[in-house]
């Protein structure tokens, strides 16, 4: 598995990805989670995203960004095919080496609180959860935990 900046002609496959792991969730939520209706484009350009690609195809991503005092983890997704596979790891250990590469001491993610296979999994990972609120509609479950190199 590779981790590494998509390409612009990538664009349709990142959205594409994004549909993959995030449709299951439109029935819970009761429409579509705030992800799948992200300008792809424009996070690529501003060299947001990072993809994993695994045997020539891309099967998983993550959207960072630099909030100064932390790194959010914005959005992590990986192909219903792929997960189990390590995709989703490999990319919060991304997320944990850009944090510390950017002198960044905290990471921080949220998700929905109707996608309780996350929040169990952030637990598992060691993130702890730091409250929880709606905003544009969306419940969400906020997480935090310290950047590795400062823990």
């Amino acid at each position: 598995m590779e981790v590494r900046k998509p390409r612009e002609d990538e664009t349709d496959v990142v959205r594409a990805i994004v549909e993959e792991a995030y449709s299951p969730y439109i029935a819970r939520i009761g429409r579509r989670p705030a992800p799948m209706d992200d300008d792809y484009a424009a996070r690529i350009r501003d060299r947001r995203v990072d993809v994993v690609e695994d045997a020539g195809e891309l099967v998983g991503l993550v959207v960072l960004v630099d909030e100064g005092d932390g790194l959010l983890v914005e959005n992590l997704a990986v192909r219903p095919v792929a997960q189990g596979r390590g995709v989703g790891r490999a990319l919060l250990e991304h997320a944990d080496r850009t944090a510390a590469r950017l002198g960044r001491d905290e990471l921080r993610l949220y998700t929905n609180s109707a996608m309780t296979e996350n929040i169990e999994l952030y637990a598992r990972l060691g993130w702890r959860e730091t409250g929880r609120r709606t905003e544009g509609g969306f419940q969400r479950v906020f997480f935090a935990k310290p950047t590795p190199a400062t823990a």
